[in-house]
C-alpha cells in the first residue's frame, strides 16, 4: 500500500493531500462551532479581556484555528504577540516567555517580575499591547496559572497592558474551576468550548477538504462519509487519518470513488485505530 500513499494524488486529481495530519490554516473548515470559537477569540481581543479561554477535545481542531487567528492579527502594529506551544507541567518559565533574555539572568524572581512589568509598560507607551497566547495550556500547573493571573493585574489606570489567551484540552476548564484559582477564574472574561463534529458537519468537512485539495466532493460516497463519522466520533484528526488511508485503498484497487466498502476494508485490516467514539 505504500505506493498509493503518494500516488493517489494524480489518480484523483489532487494538487495536495486533502487529509494531512499536519494542521494547515488553508484547510480550516468553518463549522458553526469553529465560527463560535473564532468569534470568541475576536471578542476577547477587541474588548481587551484579561483572559480568554478556548477549550476543545483532543484533535478537535484547536491548533489550526489558533494558527488562522494568529495569521489574521500578526500584521497589527498595535500588538506584540508571544506564542507559546511547548508548555510543560510545573513550568516556572512564565516570565521568560515574555522576555527570553531573562533565561540568561541570575536575578531573583521578584526582579524578573519587575523587568517584565517595565517591558509591558514600555510596550504600552509605544502604542502596543502585549498578547500572550499559550497552546496546550492544560499542562500548566496551578502555580503557573496564578503567576499568569498576577501578570494580568499589571495595568495603567483602566488600561490593560497584557492579554492572555489560553488554548487547551477540556481539563484546562477543570483546572480553572479549582477553589484555589477562584481569582484566576474571575478574570476569564471570554471562554468557549469546541466540541467534536456531528454527522452532517463531518460530511461537509470531508467535502470541503476535497475541494481545497483540488478534488470534488463526489470522491467520497455519502455512505463512506457516514461510516467515517461513526468510526471517528467526529474527531477531525481521526477523520483525516481514516480518509487518507481510504483514498490509498481506493487508488490501490483502481477505484474512482471511496465507497463504504473501501472504508470498511481499512477498518477490517486494522490499519486505522479507532478508540471508543465519543458521544456527539
Amino acid at each position: 500500500m505504500s505506493q498509493g500513499f503518494t500516488s493517489y494524488l494524480d489518480h484523483f486529481g489532487f494538487t495536495q493531500r486533502p487529509f494531512s495530519l499536519t494542521p494547515d490554516p488553508e484547510f480550516l473548515f468553518w463549522s458553526d462551532a469553529v465560527r463560535g470559537a473564532f468569534t470568541m477569540l475576536q471578542y476577547g481581543l477587541s474588548t481587551r479581556a484579561p483572559i480568554t479561554l478556548i477549550s476543545g477535545e483532543i484533535g478537535a481542531g484547536k491548533t489550526i484555528l489558533l494558527q488562522h487567528f494568529i495569521q489574521e492579527i500578526e500584521a497589527d502594529d498595535s500588538l506584540s504577540i508571544a506564542l507559546v506551544t511547548n508548555t510543560r507541567p510545573k513550568t516556572r518559565e512564565i516570565l521568560q516567555w515574555l522576555l527570553p533574555e531573562l533565561t540568561k539572568s541570575d536575578i531573583s524572581e521578584e526582579a524578573k517580575f519587575l523587568r517584565v512589568q517595565e517591558f509591558l509598560v514600555q510596550e504600552y507607551n509605544e502604542g502596543r499591547r502585549v498578547l500572550l497566547v499559550i497552546d496546550e495550556a492544560q499542562n500548566l500547573s496551578p502555580e503557573a496559572l496564578e503567576e499568569l493571573r498576577m501578570l494580568t493585574n499589571i495595568n495603567l489606570g483602566k488600561e490593560e497592558v497584557l492579554q492572555l489567551f489560553l488554548i487547551g484540552q477540556p481539563e484546562l476548564r477543570d483546572h480553572v474551576r479549582r477553589p484555589e484559582l477562584v481569582q484566576f477564574a474571575q478574570r476569564v472574561a471570554a471562554n468557549y468550548h469546541l466540541p467534536y463534529m456531528e454527522r452532517d458537519t463531518v460530511l461537509k468537512y470531508i467535502a470541503h477538504r476535497l475541494r481545497v485539495a483540488g478534488g470534488t466532493p463526489g470522491i467520497f460516497s455519502k455512505q463512506a462519509a457516514e461510516l467515517i463519522h461513526e468510526q471517528t466520533g467526529g474527531i477531525p484528526r481521526l477523520i483525516n487519518q481514516l480518509c487518507d488511508m481510504a483514498l490509498t485503498y481506493a487508488y490501490a484497487q483502481g477505484d474512482g470513488m471511496v465507497k463504504r466498502s473501501t472504508v470498511q476494508a481499512v477498518i477490517d485490516d486494522g490499519i486505522f485505530f479507532s478508540p471508543t467514539p465519543p458521544k456527539t
